[in-house]
């Protein structure tokens, strides 16, 4: 018992309240807290760009479909793809927040798995279509939406937390954290890890945006963002546990594959040749 006092003991409640006879799941709320901050930053990024108000409000919806759906389907195919093609109860699982029982009932469980990669290329594909529409400079719609991304992020991550999922390797580091839905060893908390690196990186972008505006429109924000994302999952995966099966054994897992591309198009895009707006 001495030993679990020099670490932190977390299992906390995952409903953060209830609303009308609906548990609301700290993990919801932390998804929606950072969708709203990304929003009110990127409102204002467009004001003082002076871009029409009316280009704005379908902004927020696309993006919020693009994650949600890039989310949902980048962790169903990449990482549950047996389970999720075997049968077309589990193809309706993949699109609705629910579960199929074993009499063939089913009931709400709201989306239980989301990954971030899927989400990454579901907002690009969002994005793109947004451009199409409006036709706005597709680089300035990206590198906003990327000055306000690590902040999202940032509460995706705690909200994970708060699930205690995506846990890291046993370790007996001072600030271990035992995730005692899961077992009682002292473990890595790669999820706050992650939310911290991210609050930083927001930091780094804002300072950088107040510095130097005229470079919103080049892609140099959009891959500075995707850069130093996905250049810090690759190396913060070292702390975690496996999250499937199939990954155990791998020099390289899931997540440090998929990194790998959006790595490299960040470098990409902070290296091209640079025409603002």
């Amino acid at each position: 018992m001495a030993q679990l006092l020099n670490y932190i003991v977390w299992n906390p409640d995952t409903q953060a309240f209830g609303l009308w006879g609906l548990s609301i799941r700290w993990y919801s709320l932390c998804w929606l807290i950072g969708l709203l901050l990304a929003y009110f930053i990127v409102q204002r990024l467009y004001k003082e760009q002076k871009v029409k108000d009316e280009y704005f409000d379908p902004l927020f919806v696309y993006c919020f479909v693009g994650i949600l759906v890039g989310a949902r389907l980048g962790h169903c195919l990449f990482y549950q793809p047996e389970h999720f093609l075997s049968s077309w109860q589990h193809v309706v699982e993949m699109f609705l927040p629910i579960k199929y029982l074993s009499d063939g009932s089913w009931k709400f469980v709201g989306y239980e798995g989301l990954a971030s990669h899927g989400g990454t290329l579901g907002l690009m594909i969002a994005l793109y279509c947004y451009y199409r529409k409006t036709r706005m400079n597709l680089w300035q719609v990206l590198d906003d939406i990327a000055i306000a991304t690590p902040i999202t992020a940032c509460f995706i991550r705690l909200g994970n937390l708060m699930n205690s999922e995506i846990i890291g390797k046993p370790t007996d580091v001072p600030w271990a954290f035992i995730f005692e839905r899961v077992d009682q060893l002292p473990r890595h908390p790669g999820q706050l890890y992650e939310a911290l690196a991210y609050a930083v990186f927001f930091v780094v972008g804002w300072w950088l945006y107040r510095k130097q505006p005229q470079r919103v429109g080049t892609g140099f924000f959009f891959g500075l963002c995707l850069t130093l994302i996905f250049s810090f999952r690759f190396l913060i995966e070292y702390t975690k546990d496996i999250q499937v099966d199939f990954e155990s054994g791998m020099w390289l897992n899931m997540g440090q594959i998929l990194s790998l591309p959006f790595i490299v198009a960040g470098i990409y895009c902070m290296k091209r040749k640079k025409s603002a707006r």
